[in-house]
């Protein structure tokens, strides 16, 4: 996969993991990075939970994120008939697919939860399904702290080729 230039949908678990990397800044600063309102207000809660590096700043959130979008209780029905398994992902992650099913441009989506690559694979949109490690890399920037697992390359590779051939979508 060449770089992608197009706009980037981030979950709030991506978010964190860029947090506690230092790499908020080279992410954002590469790409177009967007999210959903449930996935912002997600990132400002729990503090009492996270170490200090994952403490997420909200004014250098806002300034930083080119778009956080609303979504309509008319999108997540929407999205629903699309497929109704959206309806087990996490407020956050239903609230992402659900804007992201209605776009028309060349998103990537990038979150390493299971059940969320595994709509996106249900949706057949598994080519827009992205590793953090990946976007990082390809903009030249390479933590100084290994990722967490979840958010590599190689164990978004092996996740999908499991979920694929789990849903019968080996293509």
């Amino acid at each position: 996969m060449a770089r992608h230039f197009g706009p980037i949908l981030v979950d709030t678990n991506v978010i964190i993991e860029c947090w506690r990397v230092s790499a908020w800044k080279a992410l954002t600063g590469g790409y177009a990075v967007e999210t959903v309102g449930v996935c912002f207000v997600e990132t400002q809660t729990g503090f009492q939970r996270r170490r200090p590096e994952e403490q997420i700043d909200s004014q250098v959130l806002t300034a930083t994120i080119k778009t956080v979008h609303p979504v309509t209780d008319a999108e997540f029905a929407e999205a629903l008939t699309r497929d109704p398994q959206i309806s087990f992902l996490d407020a956050g992650e239903q609230a992402l697919w659900a804007h992201a099913v209605r776009r028309k441009d060349a998103w990537v989506l990038c979150g390493p939860d299971k059940a969320s690559l595994r709509i996106g694979i249900r949706l057949g949109l598994k080519d827009r399904l992205v590793s953090l490690e990946r976007l990082l890399r390809d903009v030249g920037f390479r933590p100084r702290i290994d990722l967490k697992a979840a958010y590599t390359q190689k164990w978004l590779e092996q996740t999908l080729a499991e979920l694929s051939l789990r849903e019968g979508k080996t293509g």
